[in-house]
């Protein structure tokens, strides 16, 4: 990526932002919207919706436009057909924009200082790594910030990497596979509406369902029983929606729980402020009003725009350059997935353009010859060394931390 107003990679020139993206998105109209890898999913969950309701408006609705006097079962007919073009339209503003993706940076950031128990020779520079985290202070708590290897960059606080969709996102909540996105600080809002009117719609139909079992009841005298029988598709919509009301409906409180002590579900899973002081709860009204009535910030991405060159920047010695997890079991620690161990072999094959890194490998064992004791296997140093010991100048192209934090 070029810099943080582009927030891709470097790609070809001419190329457009969204042709150029590092993450794993799919992108429709030339970048205007852009969804997660998993946007198949969408369809799945367009069809859990809009076909009960067609049942409902074909087999329900349609007699009770009939059963009520003066017209007042048309109505019934518009709410569901409105209700339900309402709660598809918060779907697509949930999973078709950007959920708050933080441009990935073209360089790691500068190191601040030497690592101070590396072994060194005479000649030789001491490597340099990046501090794995920094404290923040928010609202006079102390909260830590990890660096993120696949965007080169200090993650915000609440910021998580979504391993799913590749991409560092702000206020990170989850990844919802029913909507195919993420859900951040610019979806969260209608995430939620998405979810709450759709447990609305639920109670709607299971509602009136039961108006039409009743109406057949009273109108041919029979029991309840039978008048179930005349109608299967209202005993289809019963059960449904039935089912479907306790997991949109338990989703809507759980997430309203969320919102009122204002966490998000990454952060209720892992951290447990119940337990533990929560540096962002400013009381109920003041977290309800932050999700609903504050501005939603613009994306930090231009996904249509063209990707800038870099221009006059100097060459970037990464000379004795270490990165926080470099000689670490790798994995993205927050999205619970596996640890992977450095395979210094296949490291070296993949960039030994880099300065000679391909003639650093020894026969059988996979060690590192003529770099200090303990960079042999806990720790890669960027940059090779030549026969004499002293520190050959990398290319400068490099893209340290992205397979790292794959």
């Amino acid at each position: 990526m070029n810099g943080p107003s582009a927030g891709a990679g470097s790609g070809g020139e001419g190329k457009l932002v969204y042709q150029a993206w590092k993450g794993n998105n799919v992108f429709f109209l030339q970048g205007r919207f852009i969804f997660g890898p998993d946007a198949r999913s969408l369809f799945v969950t367009m069809f859990l919706i809009i076909a009960p309701v067609t049942v409902f408006c074909v087999f329900v609705a349609k007699e009770l436009m009939n059963g009520f006097s003066y017209g007042l079962g048309l109505p019934v007919m518009v709410v569901a057909v409105v209700f339900t073009a309402y709660d598809l339209s918060l779907l697509f503003l949930t999973s078709g924009r950007d959920p708050g993706i933080i441009p990935r940076n073209a360089h790691p950031p500068e190191p601040e200082g030497f690592e101070g128990n590396a072994e060194v020779g005479a000649n030789q520079t001491p490597p340099l790594r990046l501090p794995r985290v920094k404290d923040v202070v928010v609202n006079g708590i102390t909260v830590k910030t990890k660096y993120c290897d696949t965007c080169m960059l200090y993650r915000p606080p609440r910021c998580s990497h979504c391993s799913i969709c590749n991409n560092c996102v702000e206020r990170f909540d989850h990844h919802c596979p029913w909507v195919g996105q993420c859900i951040g600080l610019r979806n969260y809002r209608f995430f939620y509406m998405f979810v709450f009117s759709t447990t609305l719609l639920c109670l709607y139909v299971f509602g009136f369902s039961w108006v039409y079992i009743i109406k057949i009841r009273d109108a041919e005298q029979i029991t309840i029983w039978k008048a179930m029988a005349k109608t299967p598709a209202s005993i289809a919509l019963v059960v449904y929606t039935f089912i479907a009301v306790w997991f949109v409906g338990g989703l809507s409180v759980f997430h309203l729980y969320l919102m009122s002590t204002n966490q998000t579900t990454y952060e209720n899973f892992r951290y447990r402020y119940d337990q533990r002081a929560n540096p962002y709860n400013r009381g109920v009204v003041e977290n309800i009003k932050e999700i609903f009535f504050t501005p939603i910030p613009a994306s930090r991405n231009d996904f249509s725009a063209r990707v800038p060159q870099e221009q006059g920047l100097r060459p970037r010695s990464t000379n004795g350059f270490m990165s926080p997890n470099m000689g670490r079991a790798v994995g993205d620690i927050e999205m619970g997935r596996k640890p992977v161990a450095w395979d210094e072999p296949r490291m070296a094959a993949e960039i030994g353009d880099l300065g000679g890194l391909g003639n650093l490998l020894e026969d059988k064992d996979g060690r590192f010859r003529n770099t200090s004791p303990d960079l042999s296997r806990d720790a890669l140093v960027v940059g090779g060394l030549d026969e004499q010991g002293s520190s050959v100048m990398n290319p400068p192209r490099t893209s340290w931390g992205v397979e790292a934090g794959r």
